[in-house]
């Protein structure tokens, strides 16, 4: 199956889940997950209408923008960030989904007020407090947002988040559910520099559930490019 014919596919499967939670297919936006995918493929994906690319490592952010990659959508960087990498990021990027520290929202103000821009991105929340996974703990996020809010340079635009693998279909849905929450939480109070209109959550195993319970954006890697290679790195 062509790159074309599984995007194609996902926007039915996309529309299906909103339809059937209620919700405008409209609202849902698919990143595409560019992780060891060249730029030719990057460029397919583009073309059959993905909504953004979302890069995870720095490197190949760097390599495919040279090769103009991204060319007619906007990318994201959806992987951990490093703060001695935030130079790299900051201000070539439309969206850094994945601020999972204090240290790396400072380190991003201070890249973006040298910069003179002010840098869109997500807090990323480790929703099912799992030591093996970096974010803020959903009780911080009060405090995160009060500091964020402070940074004249960045803007807060959502959340991210990445619940753990389930066996079962809809035990994911506890953890969904409860990153939905925290999204209507936000909007009842004000924040400068924070506006919540992007819910990042659902990947390929996952993404309709994610749908069901109010993502507005779906990071889709395997489900568009097919199982990734790990053993062969991309090539311009």
């Amino acid at each position: 199956m062509s790159i074309h014919q599984r995007v194609y596919a996902i926007r039915k499967q996309i529309e299906q889940a909103a339809i059937s939670a209620g919700r405008d297919p409209k609202e849902i936006l698919l990143c595409a997950a560019t992780k060891m995918n060249d730029a030719a493929a990057v460029q397919q994906a583009i073309a059959a209408g993905v909504d953004c690319c979302g890069e995870n490592r720095v490197q190949e952010l760097k390599e495919k923008a040279a090769l103009n990659a991204y060319a007619g959508k906007p990318v994201h960087f959806i992987g951990h960030l490093q703060t001695n990498k935030v130079k790299d990021v900051v201000g070539k990027v439309d969206l850094i989904q994945s601020v999972d520290s204090v240290r790396l929202l400072q380190a991003i103000e201070k890249e973006a007020a040298r910069q003179g821009l002010v840098q869109s991105i997500l807090l990323e929340i480790n929703i099912a407090s799992e030591a093996s996974k970096s974010g803020f703990a959903p009780e911080e996020l009060a405090d995160i947002l009060e500091q964020a809010s402070k940074m004249e340079h960045i803007f807060v635009r959502g959340l991210m988040a990445i619940p753990p693998i389930c066996q079962k279909k809809t035990e994911n849905h506890k953890f969904f559910q409860k990153m939905c929450n925290l999204t209507v939480d936000i909007t009842t109070k004000k924040y400068d520099n924070v506006s919540v209109d992007i819910l990042s959550m659902g990947m390929s195993g996952d993404f309709e559930d994610a749908i069901a319970c109010g993502s507005t954006m779906v990071r889709l890697g395997t489900a568009i490019f097919g199982a990734r290679n790990y053993n062969q790195s991309p090539k311009g």
